[in-house]
């Protein structure tokens, strides 16, 4: 239980996040969780110290918490106290102090090519009567596999955002950052149908300008959109369970397999640090080896 002043200064932090520091509402409120945790030990946001930052680490580690979760808190913390000693809530800052654990480089299963074939063969199959919702359905896994983008970046996009003679997609990513992104001749199909067909159907009077509408002409949630992934995987028989996430995994995966500039993949992506890009590459060795095999004079 946070007392009322703690509750005050750490409300001021997330508004800071949000309206500064541009950053999303699932950014923000995975802060307000970790950070929770952390100020119920102290009555003023000035009982703060490294001792008791590394205590409460040292807790999550015992109780289990992964490595990733505990390198997340830490980031948080470090991210409040700084903030807190900039704005004099703080006489120090000992987040600047903190270490935590590197948090392994882990990506999902991703789908092989045969596979990612298969999903979109079921897919169009579905929607092959021409039934609103699974032309919104089959145009939103095209889009996503086709350009990378977050799930958050797609529900966000309206239909003037499209430029169908470009085949080209503007999105707003993390930290409120605009971006344009290409997709292919199927997914062009598919939003085509989608606009002319589908959405029609599902927009009402009321209705946002959208790009996809959900079943009652609001701008479609995140959650249905996962769940369209998940089960549109779920119809290929032994593919990994995955959402729109692993579709941006496969996305960028198969790209560099096939040879595209891993700068490109991470402007595409919407990735601020090359680093993180370079996160896919595990996969493509077996690909480097064979070019390797046949390019270097000492193969």
């Amino acid at each position: 239980m946070l007392s009322t002043s703690v509750t005050a200064v750490l409300d001021d932090f997330l508004r800071y996040l949000a309206l500064e520091r541009g950053r999303s509402e699932h950014t923000v409120r995975a802060y307000r969780g970790d950070l929770g945790g952390l100020l119920s030990r102290v009555d003023e946001v000035s009982g703060l110290d490294l001792g008791l930052l590394r205590r409460w680490l040292a807790e999550g580690h015992a109780a289990g918490l992964g490595r990733s979760t505990l390198a997340r808190r830490a980031a948080a913390a470090r991210t409040f106290t700084a903030w807190a000693h900039r704005t004099g809530r703080l006489a120090n800052d000992p987040g600047a102090l903190l270490v935590s654990p590197r948090p392994r480089p882990a990506l999902p299963d991703v789908l092989d090519a045969a596979e990612t074939e298969s999903l979109f063969t079921a897919a169009v199959a579905g929607a092959a009567e021409g039934e609103p919702v699974a032309l919104r359905d089959l145009a939103i896994v095209e889009l996503l596999y086709a350009t990378g983008v977050r799930v958050g970046e797609l529900c966000g996009t309206d239909v003037d955002d499209v430029d169908e003679c470009r085949r080209a997609l503007r999105v707003l990513g993390k930290g409120n950052k605009e971006r344009t992104v290409v997709f292919g001749v199927p997914a062009a199909r598919a939003l085509r149908r989608w606009l002319d067909g589908g959405r029609p159907a599902l927009a009402r009077d009321s209705s946002p300008p959208a790009l996809f509408l959900g079943a009652r002409g609001g701008r479609v949630d995140p959650r249905i959109v996962r769940e369209v992934v998940h089960a549109a995987v779920a119809a290929v028989p032994g593919a990994p369970d995955t959402g729109p996430h692993g579709l941006r995994h496969a996305a960028a995966t198969h790209m560099l397999a096939g040879g595209a500039d891993l700068r490109y993949v991470q402007e595409l992506l919407g990735h601020a640090k090359l680093a993180t890009t370079q996160l896919y590459t595990h996969v493509t060795v077996e690909r480097l080896k064979v070019v390797h095999e046949q390019a270097h004079p000492r193969a």
